[in-house]
């Protein structure tokens, strides 16, 4: 439906578009990716969109919430998604930024009896969850139970602190961290699409140094 559409450049015009920008080899590894995107929040909305404006081929949207007014202050929705499956909606927003993006969209509450079969297809998956005990439950079960997965995952970005304290590390052979590792929003008092779209910035970046192999994130 989308790629029919009049005024959108062809599957061939994108594609020589990209290689032209970051080259041959990078442009088949992105193309063959695919990437989980768990949580579609301030986090997960933004890593997507700059996944899909870099040439990852398929991802995998993850939620189980609908957009809500007080959503609009951070992440990549529209007021007139209101009341949209989060999935659905950035699905939307995503083919209007590529259109021959592949995606698989899942609105539901990720268990550790679901995401085995759920995320057995992602390369790398993104945690981008709002609480504690979640972000542990994804990274822990993707760990035990997807081998072939590399997990991108989030502490810390609330308040308005210096952005300069966001920062990626890698915490094991599949594993790595973005945030400052400190901030809570209990503590802070609230969420900021500044800081919340630095964070996501290092999750994306992170996403694709894996994807194209380099040596350390």
């Amino acid at each position: 439906m989308w790629a029919a559409a009049e005024g959108l450049p062809t599957r061939e015009e994108w594609d020589a578009a990209l290689l032209e920008r970051i080259g041959p080899a990078l442009w088949e590894r992105f193309q063959r990716a695919t990437v989980a995107v768990c949580g579609l929040g301030g986090l997960g909305s933004h890593i997507a969109v700059s996944l899909a404006r870099a040439g990852v081929g398929t991802l995998l949207l993850l939620d189980f919430d609908k957009v809500d007014l007080s959503n609009l202050n951070r992440q990549q929705y529209k007021a007139s998604q209101i009341g949209w499956e989060k999935p659905l909606a950035l699905a939307e927003n995503l083919k209007e930024i590529n259109p021959y993006l592949g995606l698989e969209c899942h609105t539901l509450r990720l268990t550790p009896e679901n995401i085995p079969s759920l995320l057995q297809k992602a390369d790398v998956i993104c945690e981008a969850f709002d609480k504690a005990e979640e972000k542990a439950m994804l990274v822990n079960t993707v760990l035990e139970q997807l081998p072939q997965a590399t997990v991108v995952a989030a502490s810390g970005m609330a308040g308005l602190g210096t952005g300069n304290s966001i920062r990626t590390w890698k915490v094991g052979k599949r594993l790595y961290l973005c945030g400052d590792g400190k901030s809570d929003v209990k503590d802070a008092g609230s969420l900021f699409a500044p800081r919340v779209m630095l964070c996501a910035a290092h999750q994306a970046l992170a996403v694709l140094r894996v994807l194209a192999g380099e040596p350390d994130v």
